[in-house]
């Protein structure tokens, strides 16, 4: 067994998490590779749920989290703590997914030693440097230096080409819909103390980039307030980012209404819970705007800017801006307009068929001549 290829699987946040758990999973199960799972530690609490979720386990941690910690204190220590290991393991691929400065600094640490770099979810952009920050500078820096581009979408393939990155250019389709069909299919549930799913329309929120800080949250939360008066059927329900300065806002903001329901955040399994429970979503994240199309639900992007505008493109997702009057008026129209509710939550899904994992597995043993 001295000839399998090795592969490091690199991950530092709950959406990296889930979206190389299938990859984690194919990987495992083939006699070709031996694959090392690394976690950088960027974030905690919240990867652990996903790996046990789907029964994955850590061969390394770099345990670099630290309380306000920096983005320069991210790079730094994921930098130093991968050398070793990429030094140790002479890994012949390493694999890093989308956008987070983890994936990045993974990335570079490959770069580093000669190492090639499979890169999970390439090719999104918003052609906005800082817009969102760090993300769209760190894919693209990312794509510069990766030798195997795994793309979700087309339009994702479109923008790798125009870029001129070297490396092959794989559709694959997005492995986030991969992991939500199997979590869904276990039928998973959501219980919220205190909130009813049965008497309210509920509305998932979440709220977290850097971008929305500061004045774009408060007329976020302004515009909730606006749509739980109009509909008194209506209740928000918002899992709090553990970013206290996304946090301690909202709380000060929504926490004393009778129908928004502020929690800890949603393990995987209860996220996709509540996303098959709830009418409409709003959000911020990247991830929802992929996952809530194939489970019938509109998403409402709060953002000016978005790097999967598929998503708009086919109908599942409008972008609607973090100014309050324009969340109230997009929410207000899929309340109370039936056939625009249902256009949304009709329209086919643009991200995949649940089997990109399994492409990039096979894209892989190509490369390595297996």
């Amino acid at each position: 067994m001295t000839n399998r290829k090795q592969v490091c699987i690199i991950l530092g946040t709950r959406p990296e998490a889930i979206k190389l758990a299938p990859v984690i999973q194919v990987f495992q199960k083939c006699s070709d590779f031996e694959s090392q799972v690394i976690l950088t530690g960027q974030h905690r609490e919240m990867v652990e749920q996903v790996m046990e979720l789907f029964n994955i386990k850590a061969d390394y941690d770099l345990e670099i989290m630290q309380a306000q910690q920096s983005l320069n204190d991210i790079t730094c220590r994921s930098l130093q703590g991968l050398e070793a290991l990429f030094h140790q393991k002479k890994p012949d691929l390493v694999v890093v997914q989308g956008d987070t400065t983890t994936a990045f600094a993974a990335a570079l640490a490959a770069f580093y030693q000669k190492i090639p770099v499979g890169h999970v979810e390439a090719g999104l952009r918003t052609d906005d440097i800082f817009n969102p920050y760090p993300e769209e500078a760190n894919r693209r820096l990312i794509s510069q230096i990766t030798q195997l581009h795994f793309a979700p979408t087309p339009w994702a393939v479109e923008n790798l080409q125009r870029s001129g990155v070297l490396g092959e250019i794989h559709l694959t389709g997005n492995t986030v819909i991969d992991a939500l069909l199997n979590v869904a299919a276990s039928q998973v549930s959501c219980n919220v103390p205190g909130l009813d799913w049965n008497s309210h329309r509920v509305l998932l929120a979440t709220v977290h980039r850097r971008e929305n800080w500061g004045e774009p949250l408060e007329a976020i939360a302004a515009g909730f307030l606006q749509i739980l008066d109009k509909f008194p059927d209506t209740a928000l329900l918002l899992p709090l980012h553990r970013n206290p300065t996304v946090r301690v806002p909202l709380q000060q903001l929504l926490g004393n209404h009778p129908r928004i329901f502020l929690t800890e955040p949603l393990d995987y399994g209860e996220l996709v819970g509540a996303i098959g429970r709830s009418h409409l979503l709003l959000t911020d994240s990247g991830g929802l705007q992929e996952e809530a199309p194939s489970l019938g639900k509109p998403v409402l992007v709060l953002r000016d800017t978005t790097e999967r505008p598929e998503a708009v493109t086919a109908g599942t997702a409008k972008l609607v801006g973090t100014e309050s009057a324009n969340i109230f008026a997009a929410a207000s129209e899929l309340l109370s307009n039936q056939a625009a509710y249902e256009a949304m939550a009709n329209a086919i899904n643009p991200f995949g068929d649940g089997h990109a994992a399994e492409r990039i597995l096979q894209i892989v043993q190509n490369y390595l001549g297996l």
